[in-house]
């Protein structure tokens, strides 16, 4: 005998207040996966539960929590979509119930092994998007009513919520973890120069493309710079780790920072089709008097010497990285660095404000930027400029070179 499921409207009340329970939103993502499909085997009167999550490049569904069914976690049960019962409900994106269970209508093994008999199983969503299926089953014939689709629907709908949050919070706590690693934790120690730097995320993730660094090359010559990859997030992190990583290789085989970023233009558009990128390239002689710089699409850095008031360098900027096509040649300027003086670089969250001009920026940051050690320039330049809470990432960097100490010299 077949049972079925009659609901009375204060039954039906008690499951939706059930599933909808505010408490609920306090427990991490994976304890509230147990805790729903714990209470949804109460309020259904089921045996078993369990949520399958979408593989999006294997397009599989693999199991994420269960119970009564627990074995199929452990197991790391897979199942394609279209094939079997949650593959099917994944492809046509309905409900689907199975009064009774046999094996041309199920490929889990574990499902006729525990004497699964009847199954409901719905689609979950985020945003419109599968991402996937929410199943119950009895070990006695059952059938379904409309009320039991609709309580696991709204099941479904609590868990594609919860899903979309650990989505953002692994792809947050990735990013970080990535843009941590590099972004130099403590900048090299290089004769006749002085250096700080200082980076500000200005989106809730905490986690863009902004980015700044230095090394130092066989030459003796030092390399420095000041990045910026277009979007935000774990992708545009990658990203930049990828970029950063190619041009310190290009830095070691070409002393042309305007040839560096010509090899590095070529890598971005042959492998990261679509992701457009800024980058100062800026290479400091070994006694600290001269710098050649390239400027692929980014904001000229400042330099203020003594004597001097903080100017933006008149160095000719070049197209970004990865436009997509041929660009000119590349060109590389070299200034003079005197004794004393600062080089400021950053990026555009630093100066772009909405609704306003950017040379408005330019001559704030110009005023700003005090003939100090760079650590008080650090601290001045983003104290002026109101980075607590900026629109954009804002990476700065700024070296400085030593005066000569008048007591080495010679009388």
């Amino acid at each position: 005998m077949v049972a079925t499921s009659g609901v009375t409207d204060a039954e039906r009340l008690r499951r939706i207040e059930a599933v909808t329970d505010a408490t609920l939103s306090r427990l991490d993502v994976a304890d509230l996966f147990d805790e729903l499909l714990d209470r949804v085997r109460e309020l259904l009167h089921v045996d078993t539960a369990a949520i399958l999550l979408l593989d999006v490049h294997a397009r599989q569904l693999v199991a994420t929590a269960a119970k009564g069914l627990e074995e199929e976690v452990r197991q790391a049960f897979r199942v394609s979509i279209g094939q079997g019962f949650a593959g099917r409900i994944a492809l046509t994106r309905q409900p689907v119930i199975i009064e009774y269970v046999t094996a041309d209508k199920v490929v889990n093994p574990l499902l006729l092994e525990n004497g699964v008999r009847s199954l409901l199983g719905v689609p979950v969503f985020t945003r419109g998007e599968l991402i996937g299926v929410l199943h119950v089953g009895t070990l006695t014939p059952r059938r379904f009513a409309a009320d039991d689709v609709r309580l696991l629907e709204l099941v479904a709908d609590r868990i594609g919520v919860a899903s979309q949050a650990r989505a953002h919070s692994l792809n947050q706590n990735a990013a970080l973890a990535l843009q941590r690693s590099l972004l130099p934790t403590e900048l090299p120690r290089a004769p006749n120069l002085e250096m700080a730097a200082r980076y500000v995320p200005g989106h809730v993730s905490g986690v863009g493309g902004d980015w700044y660094d230095v090394f130092t090359l066989p030459s003796g010559w030092l390399g420095v710079v000041v990045g910026d990859v277009s979007g935000h997030g774990l992708q545009s992190a990658v990203v930049m780790g990828r970029i950063r990583s190619a041009l310190r290789a290009y830095a070691l085989v070409s002393d042309d920072p305007a040839e560096a970023l010509t090899l590095l233009d070529r890598k971005v558009n042959h492998f990261e089709t679509g992701s457009l990128s800024t980058a100062m390239y800026a290479m400091i002689s070994p006694d600290g008097a001269t710098i050649r710089i390239s400027l692929a699409g980014h904001l000229s850095p400042v330099l203020v010497a003594p004597s001097q008031p903080a100017r933006l360098l008149a160095v000719q900027v070049d197209p970004p990285l990865g436009i997509g096509y041929r660009t000119p040649q590349r060109r590389s300027t070299t200034v003079d660095f005197p004794p004393g003086a600062v080089l400021v670089g950053y990026t555009d969250g630093l100066v772009e404000r909405r609704g306003e001009l950017i040379d408005t920026g330019f001559a704030r940051l110009t005023s700003a930027v005090p003939l100090a050690s760079p650590d008080t320039v650090c601290a001045t330049v983003m104290t002026a400029l109101d980075t607590e809470n900026p629109n954009d990432d804002v990476a700065l960097l700024v070296i400085r070179r030593t005066a000569p100490d008048p007591t080495d010299q010679v009388s």
